[in-house]
This record gives C-alpha cells, structure tokens and sequence, in this order.
C-alpha cells in the first residue's frame, strides 16, 4: 500500500462514497477488521489516501462501506507480506474510518481514511477472510505544566522553520499545525506530515504520555531543520558555479556537495580513481608525488564537463608517463663500442676517442653527468648518423631534436599551464616518447636556431646544455624539475660563428673535417654501395663498381665535404643498372661499372678541375676559402687601366674583404722600392679586381695574402705558379697572420689537384691536424712576411 496523495485527488472526480458521521469513542464495537500497512503509519486526526490491492484488503474495505465504515490500520514488521498475520503486524495501530472510496478496473481501490483514536491489539480471530482483533482504547496522557507549554511552544517555533524552507508541506498543514494549541494533537499531526521513518512514526504512535511524545519529536524536527538548512545551502553553492540550464551538472554538483559535508564521499571517479592507483604505483620523487596528489585533488572537486579537468587531467597524464626514475643500463664493453663505432662509420678517429674515453670514466666511477659534445663540420660527413651510433655503442635509446628554424623559447621550455592547447617542451616530450631518463638526445643544427619576439630559444638552451644546472631543469608546463644531468646531449653545426657565445661556451667541440678522396672512397665502398644495391632491390652479384668509377665519381661529379651528392649519384647508378637488367628479361647478367663507362650513364662531368689550365697572365692568383659546405679554391683576378688611380673591387665582396684588399694596395705602395715594382705611373692607371662567382658573397680576412700577390703580379709583370694556392690575413707592416679553417682548406687544395699550399706561420699546428694522406699530396710553405709569399708564389724572372 502506498500514500499518495495528489495521485489520489487527482481521481476524485471518480464514484465516491458517502461520509459517514462522526463516531463516538463509546460506539465503538468489541472487535475490529485490521489492514496492514506496508508503507504508511496514520496518526489519530490523519486524512490519508491509501491504495488497497490485495484480495483480503479489498473484501476488508467492501465490508467496512456496507458497515459502520471502521477498521484497525496497523504498520507490518515486514512490508513485503501481501497478507499478514498477527505476528507480522505492530501492537499499536489506529482506529480509522474510511471517508472515500473509488474503484478501478483492474480491481484495485483508491480509499481516503482519517485516523480516531490510538489501540492496542488485544487478541486476534482467525482470518475469515481478512483479521479481526479485540482492542482496548489509549487515550493521551496529558498534563497542565509550564513544561510542556515550553516544549510545545519550541517545537512550534522549529516547525516555523522548517515550513518556510520545506516545500514539501501543504498550507493547510502549515496552517493546521500553528494554529493547534493542544500539545498532543500538535504532535501527531507533525508527526503525520514530517518527513520521518517508519520507526520514528510508530515509535510516536505507540507514547501515549504526550510529554514524553514532544520529548521525541523535538529532536527530529531539530534533525529536520539541519537537514533542510544544508540542503538550502547545497543549492546555493550549486547555484552559483554553474548555469540553470545544465540540468545534468547541477545534479553531479549537488550529489558531491552532500558528499563534502557529509564528510563520507567517495574517493572520486572511476578515472579519478584509476589516476590514484597510477600515482600510488608509480616511483615518482617526492616533490613529484606531492605535486601529482595535489593535482589529483583539485580534478575530483573539477566537473567532468569543464575545461579545466582536461587541462588537469592532461597535466597528470604527462607526470606519470615521464621516466624519473626509469632509466637503461650502459653498456660498458669498451672493446663491443669500438667495434660498433668502427662498423658504422670508417675515420672520425678523435669523436671515437672521446667516446670511449667517456665510457672509460663511466666504467671506473659508475656515475658521471653527460657531458655537452657539439660536433661541428660541413654538411654530409656523418654528424647526424654519429649520434645514432654513439647511442647504439652506449646500450642507451636515441631520439633527435631538430632545431632548425626554431624560434619559439616554448618549444624547449613548453607553455604555461594557463594557455589553451599548452604543452611541454621538445626536451620532455622527446623523454616521454623515448621512457627514459638517459638517453642519447641529438640536438640537429644548432647553428640554425633564429629568434625573435617569442623568444630565444638558444637562451633557454643555456640550462639544457649545462651540466651545472641542467639536474635542476625545469618545464613551464610542468613547474617541477626534471635531472638532465644523466643525458648524454650531442649538438651539431655547420660552423660555430652564428650559435650564441655563452651556449657556445658549455660545448665540448669536436670538430670533424671534411672527407678525403680516399676516405670517400672507402664509405662507398663499405656503405653506400651495399645500402643503394639494398635499396634497389639488387644483390652484389647483379651488379658491381670498379674502384675506378669510385673515384671518377668523386672527381668529377661530385664536389663536397661529404658523401650526399656521392650517395645520389651512386644510386643514379643502381637504378640504370636495375632498368638494364629489367630489359633483358632476366637473363642472368652482371652489370659492371667502370669509369669509361660513367658518361654514357650520367652523362658529361659537371666537374672539371679549374686549375687544370695553367696560368699565363699576370694578376691572378689562386686562394683557399672556407664555407660551411667545406674548403673551396678561390681566384683572384686583378688588372689595370688608364684612369686615375682608384682600386676598383667587384664579385660580391664584404667589407673586411674590402678593407683586406685597399690594405695590400697601401702595403705594395709602401714597400714598391723593397719589391721592385715600378710604380712611376700609379695615378694614370685604375686598378681592377675582381673574384669570380659574383652572385655568391665572400668575406673575411684569409684572402689577404692572395690579393697582395696578384697585385704585386700584376704590378711587376710576373706570373703567379699554377700549383701553388695560399691563405692569410696580412697586415700594414707586411706581416702574415694566422686565420681559421686549414683543415678544410689544404683538402680543397688536395682535391682540386695542387701540388703546394702558403700557409702563415701560426698555423703549423693546424697543418699537423690535416689527414696524412692529404699532407703526403701538397707542400707546405709557411711564412712570416708578406715579401716571403710573394717570393714563393710568383716565377722567377
């Protein structure tokens, strides 16, 4: 049976019964038909709706609308029994009489009652159909005592309470109760109408002392009112964090609110849930875990549906996925790392050193911070694949970080929080991507980072790159420090010019020179030879290169530092001779490829040697030039004709090439007697000069020494020797001075074919770092003055 009541007046308009009169306690009969209530306890003065659907019930109340209309409602211990027994029913019920009725179709009974007076179950009869009991009458225990005026007149007040915050109760029973001055009958209708259980409503029923009743109900209107005070304050926080119109949202809220101040919510989400088991899990430092747990707290009081739990939920997903604690084992086998070093690439003999020799220390200390290695050289050499092999000889996991054209600070710091879409740097992205905290990180082409109103990327390098303060690296999007010290950074660069001065100064430079012809000879042989016939789907046996046509290639169709152009054109090659074979229908054949045979597959040789023409006129001379690409051959050309004597300069000069030429003017000028060069008509003659290749700039100081010769050719009607080059930076007083790049610029030298080198004086050191093979080619001449370089340079008259 259930109780309610707008369901019930909403079927009023049904057949109704009569009311009966008002019955007299002292008509009441000996015996009584009981109705069990599953779900209701009526209160004497009560009028409630029940609904009746059992067979019994139903026969109960036909009876009762024939009769005097009265009946016994007693609460059921169980309310799950359809049909009751005296054992499954309370001692105290309600005399009640039935007011209404209406009856439906599918045999069911909505009936009105109002509660009479309180009885006690005396004895049952047995059930023909439904329960009959003798009772006797309870009648209220009052009393007339400043007392229960008190009580009575604050459980009034606390029902004053209560009626303007409860939406719950009807004005009629707002007005019914406060208008009720008799304590008793105050207490039953509360007790009817207040939002109580079971037990408390028939704990109620059952006090007949009604000082004793109001003693009860006090502390549940006390309850009540707690109850209703919270939930108004439930509502009003709800209220102000979200929208009216997210129905959904304003739920989740409201159920977390009474979760907080009821002090026993649960510990979050399942995902909150699934976070807190990851960071219990994980080993994490403390200032981490700390950090984590922080974050974990804020996203379990954070809606689902707002922004900022993503932002939350992003930022511990980032925590527990990098490696803090989890790192690879060194592989400390020096012998193994040779050998690994020396498979994948052939020279490099001092990077190999420093390797090993970092290894070396690893193995005796066990513990060493990384240091910065920068490698410098010209495109092509084998910067960028020295990395991979310097992680395999390692044991250790390898990821490159491209910093070419980067010129956001944000990509090695990462983003604040606070901005939309954040994230952290490359230097914690590549650590996540690679789950270990020391690896082999390549930083590729440090000399390209730029800047501008983002920011300088290379300033915020300075910490990565210093193993001072990189243990301490700290990420915007993070804000919490990762120890880089345990990574092994490898930079590299084409030349170190352009990279910012203070990163410069924590690099560990090892420079790597350009190849020679012999060296370029042997990496085609062990490696780009078997990785194009790989490549292209061919065996040794399909086809072969003679060492000849090795070397064409290098000669003449290719002119670099490195092996790239070299690697191109040998794959031209592979795919001439996959096409022949191909055609042939795979008739067994061997391609061979010998360097008669070049042109008729790639064509004429874009590169024929410019000093294979000798020199026959006065006022050239050749020069050495370093460029990132690796060493060059230069020519100066100088003449003169009838002017005025001004110094014409041309080919795209710089100013302190510029200033390298008026300076060998002013010094032939000076020193004209000294050098026997007749300078008698100077002013009716401009001097010319001039570098070819005008569309590409030059600068810098090393061409002075060959200016000043071709000068003092042209000006004493001398011839500059053909195999011979030279470079320098030369000064006023006839000095020769010491200048960058020899490596480079002796094997430009080699393998343009000259036969001797002028070098100043204070780069013998530099000389002694040429390849051998390159130094048994040329002669070396080193001088002092610039009357020396003339003497050497010039013939004999």
């Amino acid at each position: 049976m259930t109780s309610p009541e707008t369901e019930f007046v909403s079927i009023l308009g049904g057949a109704e019964k009569t009311e009966s009169p008002r019955v007299s306690s002292r008509s009441l009969p000996d015996s009584l038909p009981i109705l069990g209530l599953s779900d209701i306890v009526i209160f004497p003065s009560a009028v409630v709706p029940l609904l009746v659907e059992t067979g019994p019930s139903l026969k109960l109340i036909d009876d009762i609308v024939a009769g005097d209309r009265l009946f016994g409602a007693v609460l059921q211990r169980k309310p799950e029994i359809a049909e009751p027994s005296p054992e499954d029913l309370h001692e105290v019920g309600c005399v009640s009489r039935l007011s209404k009725m209406v009856k439906f179709p599918d045999g069911t009974a909505r009936v009105l009652v109002e509660g009479l007076w309180r009885i006690r179950m005396k004895e049952y009869s047995l059930p023909a159909p439904y329960l009959r009991a003798s009772y006797s009458l309870l009648r209220d225990e009052t009393e007339d005592s400043i007392e229960l005026q008190a009580m009575l007149r604050n459980a009034h007040k606390q029902f004053e309470e209560i009626a303007k915050m409860s939406t719950a109760l009807t004005d009629q029973v707002k007005i019914a109760a406060l208008n009720t001055e008799h304590p008793g009958h105050f207490a039953d209708l509360i007790a009817a109408n207040l939002n109580l259980s079971l037990q408390d409503r028939q704990k109620l029923l059952e006090t007949i002392s009604v000082r004793e009743r109001l003693q009860k109900l006090l502390p549940l209107l006390n309850r009540e009112q707690e109850v209703l005070t919270l939930s108004s304050k439930i509502q009003n926080d709800v209220a102000s964090s979200i929208a009216k119109t997210q129905r959904d949202f304003f739920l989740r809220e409201q159920m977390r609110a009474i979760q907080r101040e009821l002090g026993d919510g649960e510990q979050g989400t399942g995902e909150t849930k699934t976070l807190r088991e990851k960071i219990e899990q994980a080993v994490l430092p403390a200032e981490v875990r700390k950090a984590a747990e922080q974050e974990l707290e804020r996203l379990q009081q954070t809606p689902p549906a707002a922004a900022e739990y993503a932002v939350g939920r992003n930022y511990l997903d980032w925590i527990l996925s990098l490696p803090w604690e989890k790192s690879t084992e060194d592989k400390l086998d020096l012998k193994a790392a040779e050998k690994i070093l020396n498979e994948q690439h052939f020279g490099l003999t001092k990077v190999k050193d420093r390797l090993l020799e970092f290894l070396a220390v690893i193995k005796r200390r066990k513990e060493i911070k990384g240091p910065i290695l920068c490698l410098v050289g010209p495109p092509g050499v084998g910067k960028t694949s020295l990395g991979k092999s310097m992680a395999d000889a390692l044991g250790r996991k390898f990821a490159r970080i491209s910093l070419g054209g980067m010129r956001d600070e944000a990509e090695i710091r990462g983003h604040r929080r606070t901005y939309v879409g954040a994230m952290p740097g490359r230097i914690i992205q590549t650590l996540r991507r690679v789950e270990s905290r020391n690896p082999v990180i390549l930083l590729d082409e440090l000399d390209k980072v730029g800047a501008d109103f983002r920011g300088d990327p290379a300033s915020a390098l300075l910490e990565v790159l210093d193993p001072a303060q990189n243990h301490t690296f700290t990420d915007h999007y993070l804000d919490l420090p990762f120890d880089l010290s345990r990574v092994l950074f490898i930079a590299t660069a084409n030349w170190l010019e352009p990279i910012h001065a203070a990163l410069r100064d924590r690099l560990e430079v090892i420079e790597l020179p350009s190849y020679t012809e012999s060296e370029k000879l042997q990496i085609a042989k062990r490696y780009l030879v078997p990785r194009q016939i790989e490549e292209h789907g061919l065996t040794r046996k399909d086809v072969k290169f003679s060492d000849s046509a090795l070397r064409k290639l290098i000669r003449e169709y290719t002119r670099e530092a490195g092996v790239r152009q070299l690697e191109r054109e040998i794959a031209a090659l592979s795919r001439k001779a996959t096409r022949k074979i191909i055609s042939k229908n795979g008739a067994a054949a061997t391609v061979k490829l010998d360097a008669d045979e070049l042109e008729s597959y790639l064509g004429h040789a874009p590169f024929i040697s410019e000093t294979s023409e000798k020199i026959t006129e006065y006022g050239i001379a050749t020069g050495l030039a370093w460029t990132p690409v690796g060493g060059e051959i230069l020519f100066i050309e100088a003449t003169r004709m009838r002017g005025r004597g001004s110094l014409i300069l041309t080919g795209s000069l710089g100013d302190v090439m510029k200033e390298s030429a008026q300076t060998a003017a002013s010094y032939l000028r000076s020193q004209a007697k000294k050098l026997d060069v007749d300078l008698s008509d100077y002013g009716k003659f401009d001097v010319h000069i001039h570098v070819p290749a005008g569309a590409t700039p030059k600068d810098g100081p090393s061409a002075g020494v060959a200016l000043v010769v071709a000068l003092a050719s042209l000006l004493t009607k001398r011839r500059v020797r053909s195999q011979v080059a030279m470079t320098g930076e030369i000064s006023l007083r006839g000095r020769v001075l010491r200048v960058g790049g020899i490596k480079e610029k002796v094997l430009a030298a080699a393998r343009f074919g000259l036969k001797e080198v002028i070098l100043p004086e204070g780069n013998k050191s530099d000389w002694l770092e040429a390849p051998a093979e390159v130094r048994s080619k040329l002669k070396v001449h080193f001088v002092r003055q610039i009357s020396e370089a003339i003497r050497l340079a010039l013939e004999a008259k």
